[in-house]
């Protein structure tokens, strides 16, 4: 009498469990490299969405310059009243995260002014990386110019490669 065989050896399912751990192998180091650029292009995203909103903060409130805080360019939702202290020009998660000290998409912001006579008269302001090789390779700078710049081996200046 013959017996027919139901389901799968042993070998064949070590087989199958070998592939899948070898497409894994082949697969997650690309996954970690796609979400690094997407954080860093969200970084990038930002700092332009900053630059954007102190044109527009300078703009509206001449007699203070550029914005004296990041917090002071966006608004709590739903921001309806623009005033010095919450302009309503950036979203309140971007706007809040440099004083909450959270990374937005792997990414940490800090932001400074510079003064004369009373004005704001420029800002920089820096993304990096919450966990440097994990969320994000690059250093990003900007400051009134508008010109993103990056680093790679420690903290972008204003002598840093502007982002092409």
């Amino acid at each position: 009498m013959t017996r027919k065989q139901k389901g799968f050896s042993l070998i064949e399912l070590l087989i199958v469990v070998a592939i899948i751990l070898i497409i894994a192998a082949i697969a997650i180091p690309n996954l970690l490299r796609a979400k690094m650029a997407a954080n860093e292009s969200s970084s990038v995203g930002s700092l332009r969405s900053i630059n954007t909103a102190n044109v527009s903060y300078a703009s509206n409130y001449p007699s203070i310059g550029f914005s004296p805080t990041m917090a002071a360019l966006g608004g709590v939702s739903p921001c309806t009243t623009a005033i010095t202290t919450a302009a309503c020009l950036i979203d309140d998660t971007l706007a809040t995260a440099i004083t909450a000290g959270t990374a937005k998409s792997g990414y940490f912001f800090t932001y400074a002014v510079t003064q004369s006579s009373g004005l704001d008269t420029g800002y920089t302001n820096l993304g990096t990386p919450a966990n440097q090789g994990v969320t994000g390779q690059r250093n990003f700078f900007t400051d009134e110019s508008g010109v993103i710049r990056y680093g790679l081996t420690g903290a972008a200046t204003v002598a840093s490669s502007p982002i092409q």
